[in-house]
């Protein structure tokens, strides 16, 4: 018995001297860092295109399943598009938190834990390239300079960053010349950069020649109309503004047309993408349709190159209507009284096009009920209404929303799901039917009345 109380002690007096131990030694708490950071900026054209090759690990070894991606505030505005990847360009689940510390916190969330994280980054930014002069002549060529960040901003300590800036020209005027850097042709390559502390902010500044088309969509108004007699029409109504250099003087016809070099900033023509199944496709602008435009009916797509009436120099604005029809079984599918619409949210206007604000409306067939909207990213959804047309009695339901800062890379797919009962689809031949009986009938009682005018002999 004596034993047995020995060893009971002997055990307690382990298990304590194990506790004390545990609460004076501090825990190990790992740190994530990003152990290597590739960054591409690309400035050849009016957007920003922003590309991170990142490597992160925790310096304690741990496994880490969540990574935090940061914007400033002040370029949280300019900011029209972000995406993460895995090394096999499978996006990752990336939600955004709320502003703090006048920055913007975006949360990464990995599939699987580990204490190495691989992952891509693609950002688009629009107007952070400025013209630099404002105005210029028509035969000056354009300059813009771009201020930004000459390291990748984030909250964790950065091991090594390389720096690639792409640009549209070999002539640099002016950019910063922090070393290690290297100049070659229109790259400027900066690091790579050894132990870079988080949240730095030290500014990146390029001053080139940029001959990119600066154009800017300031509405688009896009209307779908759905017919379940085989039919789907597109029109879109676009205001249009050349966003780069001023023109500065008086525009010369005669120097156009005679030098090469005069107006190489302008606008002359870009190239439309439509969907490959589109027909029946139709250009016009204020002044009636326009026959200097070329189409191509490619296997993919319809390539539409449309050429304005003028060139468009710096500040000069012009605003036409372009529209097609396509067949409805490509995108509208039904089970039952049951139907689901899947097409692009918008077209391809131009390449690297920017728009400030879309509007996006969606007519269906009358009698269409528990319409439900499913769109690829956030949009603002307006109040739904009615859009009355030939032969409708109550009117058709027409969904609206919007989305503004819109790039190239919101070309996605939007799902409309409603029910509408197939009996309804009589309604209209039904109505067209009894008009052209009622015509008849109201011509045959015409056409039995007597309606002269009769004379009664007279009476002595």
């Amino acid at each position: 018995m004596v034993v047995m109380v020995r060893h009971f002690s002997k055990s307690l007096k382990l298990l304590v001297f194990g506790i004390l131990f545990i609460l004076n030694v501090p825990a190990i708490r790992g740190e994530v860092i990003n152990k290597n950071v590739d960054r591409i900026l690309d400035l050849s054209t009016q957007l920003t295109k922003e590309t991170l090759k990142i490597t992160a690990a925790d310096d304690a070894g741990k496994p880490f399943s969540k990574y935090q991606l940061i914007i400033p505030n002040e370029l949280h505005s300019s900011l029209s598009y972000i995406v993460a990847k895995d090394p096999k360009k499978k996006e990752l689940k990336l939600q955004a938190q709320q502003q703090k510390d006048d920055v913007t916190y975006y949360n990464v969330e990995f599939p699987k834990a580990a204490a190495t994280q691989e992952l891509l980054v693609e950002l688009v930014f629009v107007k952070q390239l400025q013209p630099y002069p404002e105005e210029i002549k028509q035969s000056d060529k354009q300059l813009v300079r771009y201020n930004g960040q000459l390291y990748f901003y984030t909250p964790y300590k950065t091991g090594e960053q390389k720096t690639q800036v792409v640009l549209s020209s070999s002539n640099i005027i002016a950019y910063n010349q922090t070393k290690p850097y290297t100049v070659t042709g229109s790259k400027i390559k900066y690091g790579p950069y050894e132990n870079v502390a988080a949240f730095n902010k030290e500014k990146l500044y390029v001053h080139y020649e940029n001959q990119s088309p600066f154009m800017t969509v300031n509405r688009l108004e896009r209307t779908i109309q759905i017919s379940h007699w085989g039919n789907i029409a597109v029109e879109e109504h676009i205001q249009l503004t050349h966003s780069g250099a001023k023109l500065k003087g008086s525009f010369s016809r005669y120097e156009f047309q005679k030098d090469s070099r005069s107006g190489q900033a302008a606008i002359k023509s870009y190239k439309t993408m439509l969907p490959a199944s589109a027909f029946g496709v139709y250009y016009r602008d204020s002044n009636g349709n326009i026959s200097t435009s070329n189409m191509n009916v490619l296997r993919e797509y319809v390539d539409l190159e449309l050429r304005p009436r003028f060139p468009l120099f710096g500040g000069w604005k012009t605003q036409y209507t372009i529209g097609y029809n396509m067949p409805s079984f490509e995108y509208l599918f039904s089970e039952g009284s049951n139907y689901l619409l899947k097409m692009r949210l918008i077209d391809h206007i131009f390449d690297d096009m920017f728009i400030e604000e879309a509007v996006v409306k969606i007519i269906l067939p009358e009698g269409c009920t528990d319409i439900k909207l499913k769109t690829p990213y956030p949009v603002e959804r307006q109040e739904d209404g009615l859009t009355h047309t030939y032969l409708d009695t109550f009117g058709r339901p027409t969904i609206t929303f919007a989305k503004k800062n819109v790039v190239e890379n919101h070309i996605a797919n939007f799902e409309l799901t409603y029910t509408f009962s197939k009996v309804l689809l009589l309604q209209e031949p039904l109505l067209l039917i009894s008009f052209v009986f009622l015509i008849f009938v109201v011509a045959i009682v015409c056409k039995r009345l007597d309606f002269s005018i009769a004379t009664h002999p007279h009476k002595d």
